[in-house]
């Protein structure tokens, strides 16, 4: 049966979230996505854990079994790391740093990558059920799993797999348009944000009115909930916020590549560990810094105003503008580590659950972003930071001039989709 365009009252009138009109996906492609997330999963999984499918023997990444390791003995001893500069994260992330002790039988490298390894099944099961009780295609199923495999071992050795999973399953309970599903997307999005704050953008695109009085109380309420109970029982949960504001400029950021090139211009400045991190420091660089945080304020500003004036009853909305929100956020930060992928293409997965997503060439861009991230890191990661290496600085400045076209694309996108009309903004509904 043809697909028939919904008329101007449908689109602007809120509905239950409906199955698709649209045909089912075909038996083959299910089959396919199945098979090629098994055969990646087969060959990452085992390599993230030391394990190479041909030889048996590897090793597993230093951020889990050095950095994330000494973490866990300071917290299972009941406080956070006070003066670990390393330690930037609200205090909800000892909980991902502490689950590998639930793993018998496996030491704690082991043990963290089982646990993201089943994040990943989760969050795969997750795009697949939906696409099949709404009847929709199988395009996040997909992305999900060629954007994770083409990011190489990176996603299973950290735990913003948690965090991103917790970010797609509140925006899939979202689309139900219910009040409990207001409340556990609520609950959802402030229990990834004690872990990483990154995951309150979503609250950005909720519907305007009794829903986000919904959404925002029991967000709240569960931080609340969550930050006393770390509060009361484990001294220190807030030390990450004073490691934050002595954040500098990261060499991989957007803010960092007139530095890259700089260093062959005779400026005098250099890189050093910093802050958990390898930075820029010398001349300009904490005048860049502030623009970057200057940036990140107009952003929000920018996406304040799109809110103001958008029509929010479109289905596709939430989604999307979470996705454009947390792009924005990506691309005007002082870092851009390479796990802010996992964020992005997560959230992409879930826009393409729905046929009338506004990002699809966001998605296209982002892949390939994708692509230059893994050569960046770690393939050409040296030969960035230390040499200055003129391959390795034209595949950054690619790949960071990909995400900012793709947060300025995902932007317009969204404007045009929701924004409303003179007409529409004088029966404000």
């Amino acid at each position: 049966m043809p697909h028939r365009p919904a008329s101007a009252a449908s689109v602007s009138t809120p509905v239950l979230d409906r199955p698709s009109a649209t045909p089912g996906h075909p038996r083959g492609g299910l089959s396919a996505v199945i098979m090629l997330w098994c055969l990646t999963r087969l060959w990452l999984v085992p390599t993230a854990a030391g394990v190479n499918p041909f030889t048996g023997h590897g090793r597993i990444d230093p951020s889990v079994d050095k950095v994330y390791r000494g973490w866990y003995e300071v917290l299972g001893n009941g406080s956070f790391p006070l003066h670990d500069v390393t330690w930037q994260y609200p205090p909800g992330a000892a909980l991902p740093v502490l689950a590998p002790a639930l793993v018998p039988g496996l030491d704690y490298g082991r043990a963290f990558i089982a646990l993201t390894a089943l994040c990943d099944i989760l969050i795969f099961v997750m795009l697949l059920c939906v696409a099949r009780v709404a009847g929709r295609g199988l395009a996040g199923a997909w992305f999900w799993t060629v954007g994770l495999a083409v990011l190489s071992t990176m996603p299973w050795n950290r735990f913003d797999l948690l965090v991103t999973g917790l970010a797609m399953a509140a925006l899939v309970v979202a689309s139900n348009q219910r009040a409990w599903s207001d409340r556990v997307f609520g609950v959802l999005v402030a229990l990834g944000s004690m872990v990483k704050m990154w995951p309150v953008l979503l609250l950005i695109g909720t519907r305007k009115g009794r829903r986000t009085r919904r959404v925002w109380v029991a967000a709240a309420l569960t931080t609340l909930a969550v930050t006393a109970s770390f509060v009361l029982t484990m001294p220190n949960a807030f030390s990450f916020l004073s490691g934050q504001r002595s954040r500098g400029i990261q060499i991989e950021s957007v803010g960092a590549l007139p530095f890259h090139l700089a260093r062959h211009l005779g400026w005098s400045g250099t890189w050093a560990a910093k802050d958990g991190s390898h930075e820029f420091v010398g001349p300009c660089v904490e005048g860049v810094s502030l623009i970057m945080q200057a940036l990140t304020v107009l952003a929000f500003g920018w996406l304040l105003y799109w809110r103001r004036r958008s029509d929010l009853g479109h289905s596709h909305a939430l989604p999307d503008a979470a996705l454009t929100a947390t792009l924005l956020f990506v691309v005007t930060s002082r870092v851009i580590s390479p796990q802010y992928m996992v964020w992005l293409i997560g959230l992409a997965a879930v826009c393409l659950l729905r046929p009338d997503t506004t990002q699809r060439p966001v998605a296209c861009l982002l892949l390939a972003a994708c692509v230059l991230t893994t050569l960046d890191f770690p393939l050409l990661y040296r030969e960035l930071r230390d040499d200055g290496a003129p391959l390795a600085i034209a595949n950054l400045y690619a790949r960071n001039l990909l995400l900012v076209a793709a947060a300025v694309l995902s932007g317009l996108r969204l404007w045009r989709a929701t924004a409303l009309r003179p007409v529409d903004r004088s029966f404000p509904g």
